[in-house]
């Protein structure tokens, strides 16, 4: 979901970043759980316009921070700005793991929810956008349908739709394809790549060719405290190629990465 946007964010440049696209910049952040310190004194720039995918072992702080940035995190340390200092309040679309859709609603509801929040009067025009998206996600004859008549899956694409619908700058997503089924999920990567093209994107994924299809730029958060290792950076425009040799390369060095991380993170914790 997202808060009011500023105007003019229905479509982005394919040429370049969406207008109002900021930077976001995350500065000696801290986040900790009773005694145990889930990161700390933590800095991150997401590039304006781009999208960055976040790597690393279950429980180590990525959903946290993801809601740090989204300014969901209670009794977190930090905060993020845009590159001039400014608040990025009503400029974030959120999707979190869960679809969290409403169970009275149909799916064209859901998908119409964040103006119906804002007391947006529905329109034809915005009925139509919505029932574009729903059919992009594949779920065309579905839109009368409530939740509980929808696989997982279904659900899942409801929420990106309802994500999509909000037009924000800043897209943050949690795994939102990780109920989907192998082809489904490829054709999803490809229509979120489209229609985010421009945006600053934050996707917290387990899959590392996923990251490799998707991500300007690739980092593993891993540790007790966690920490971010330092940026990979695909050499070609999202998205990729999944059967790409180069890709495939550097999803090998991904997955040695993450396993060095895991391991050296779980000898901390034997430690402590």
């Amino acid at each position: 979901m997202g808060t009011d946007a500023p105007p003019g964010l229905d479509s982005a440049n394919p040429d370049g970043q969406a207008a109002g696209a900021p930077a976001i910049h995350l500065h000696a952040a801290g986040l900790r759980y009773g005694a145990a310190t889930v990161f700390e004194a933590l800095d991150l720039v997401l590039p304006a316009g781009r999208t960055t995918c976040l790597l690393g072992p279950s429980g180590v702080g990525k959903t946290s921070l993801l809601r740090l940035i989204a300014g969901l995190a209670h009794g977190a340390e930090g905060r993020a700005t845009d590159q001039t200092g400014g608040a990025l309040d009503g400029r974030i679309a959120y999707l979190a793991q869960q679809d969290l859709l409403l169970p009275w609603l149909s799916v064209l509801g859901n998908v119409l929810l964040g103006p119906d929040l804002r007391g947006e009067p529905p329109s034809p025009a915005l009925a139509a956008r919505a029932q574009d998206l729903i059919a992009q996600v594949g779920l065309a004859g579905r839109e009368a349908d409530r939740p509980a008549r929808l696989s997982g899956g279904m659900r899942q694409r409801v929420a990106l739709a309802r994500t999509l619908m909000e037009s924000r700058p800043v897209v943050l997503m949690d795994e939102p394809f990780s109920a989907l089924d192998a082809i489904t999920r490829y054709q999803l990567q490809d229509l979120a790549a489209r229609l985010l093209r421009g945006r600053t994107v934050l996707l917290v994924t387990h899959d590392p060719l996923e990251a490799l299809r998707l991500g300007d730029s690739i980092r593993i958060m891993a540790g007790v405290p966690a920490r971010l290792d330092h940026a990979l950076r695909p050499p070609s425009p999202p998205p990729r190629d999944a059967t790409d040799p180069a890709i495939l390369r550097l999803q090998a060095e991904l997955l040695k990465r993450l396993g060095t991380a895991q391991a050296a993170g779980n000898t901390r914790d034997s430690r402590s």
